[in-house]
């Protein structure tokens, strides 16, 4: 570089020589000479002063193109990567409602949408027959009561015998216990619903025919549900009851809750190799209906010191993923090449494993722009 500045100056001073040479003929030999010298002096004075700027940086300062970037410091925080599953709203409390005898439907006590007590009355059937039944049997009990009642009264004095006492009083007590189970038969004549809830739908009307096993109401409770799904079993050692899972619905977008595994299925299914993973939820508001889709965001790894950068960051070539970094090199900052392993990624992050260390000024905005050791210029605020 040396060489060159000198080369450089004695062309300028040989062609400044010239051009006096033609201006100034008449000035004598003496002259021109004293001229020529402090030329000189001059010029060997700029050549020492570059020299010594030369040494001082020793190298040349790089006075070509600087790619503008911003960088950002690499530094061990949390990471923790998400599954998605999907579910489905299931009702814990919820009755299909027939009754336990045949019947004709005499009286329908609700509608369609009305909230409804547990032990409330629904509807009636016809029990006029069982009715009947009953005030025979209490005319029977009340003259069975009547004659045990004096043949208790005599044996107490000793008058009759043993066996007329005990015919009368077993013949109460029989007559007691059947008018106790005619009674409970009666209450089969008699639909109550089973759970606090809402009467969703009647299937039949009044008139017909009611039957057990025939669906003639369905009662169901919506305060509290169940998010239901069937997880991979793959997933199996990391889905543990207690552990939080954020969820969400596609009909309000808006709405999210973050609750506990309520229970995990001990059984898995050996048709698709999932197993049961339900939450508990609470619908206060009603919005949440039976049947309706959820989304799940289960947790399956965390890493509490992770080194973790912007996953859009990250390059490939033949040789594997790469980012870049930020050096400085003499007076330079430059963009230095680096080969990573990566883990996880989830949304906008990825975790390094390898090639990388806190500390290290990762490129940001502008990596497209560099290359491995081309001159940057850091426009970090």
């Amino acid at each position: 570089m040396k060489t060159i500045i000198k080369i450089s100056l004695i062309v300028l001073i040989s062609s400044f020589i010239a051009a006096c040479g033609s201006s100034q003929k008449e000035e004598s030999p003496a002259a021109k000479l004293e001229t020529y010298k402090k030329q000189v002096n001059d010029l060997n004075k700029q050549i020492e002063d570059l020299e010594q700027g030369i040494n001082a940086t020793g190298k040349e300062a790089y006075t070509g193109i600087r790619i503008p970037v911003s960088t950002m410091v690499v530094k061990p925080e949390k990471f923790a990567h998400y599954f998605e599953a999907t579910g489905e709203l299931e009702s814990i409390d919820e009755a299909y409602i027939s009754p336990e005898v045949i019947g004709q439907i005499v009286t329908i006590l609700v509608k369609e949408g009305q909230t409804v007590k547990k032990g409330q009355v629904l509807a009636r059937l016809n029990t006029l027959v069982i009715e009947k039944n009953m005030q025979e049997v209490k005319d029977q009990l009340n003259l069975a009561e009547t004659i045990f009642n004096k043949q208790s009264a005599l044996w107490d004095k000793n008058i009759g015998s043993e066996r007329q006492f005990l015919e009368a009083k077993n013949n109460f007590e029989s007559l007691k216990n059947k008018l106790e189970t005619m009674k409970a038969q009666y209450d089969y004549y008699i639909l109550k619903s089973p759970i606090n809830g809402i009467v969703e739908t009647i299937s039949l009307k009044e008139g017909e025919m009611a039957s057990p096993g025939l669906q003639f109401m369905h009662v169901v409770n919506i305060d509290e549900l169940y998010v239901t799904a069937q997880i991979s079993e793959t997933y199996l050692p990391v889905i543990v009851k207690g552990e939080e899972v954020d969820i969400t619905f596609p009909t309000f977008p808006g709405m999210q809750f973050t609750r506990p595994v309520y229970r995990t299925g001990n059984v898995i299914n050996q048709e698709n190799r999932t197993f049961l993973v339900q939450v508990k939820l609470d619908n206060p508001t009603g919005k949440l209906k039976p049947n309706m889709l959820a989304n799940l965001e289960i947790n399956d790894y965390t890493d509490p010191q992770a080194l973790v950068i912007p996953s859009i960051l990250i390059r490939n070539d033949l040789q594997g993923r790469f980012i870049y970094l930020a050096e400085k090199k003499d007076a330079d900052m430059i963009a230095h090449k680096i080969y990573i392993t990566t883990g996880k990624s989830y949304l906008d992050k990825t975790e390094v494993l390898s090639g990388l260390t806190a500390g290290d000024v990762l490129v940001n905005n502008g990596y497209n722009n560099v290359s491995d050791g081309v001159v940057i210029n850091v426009l970090n605020n």
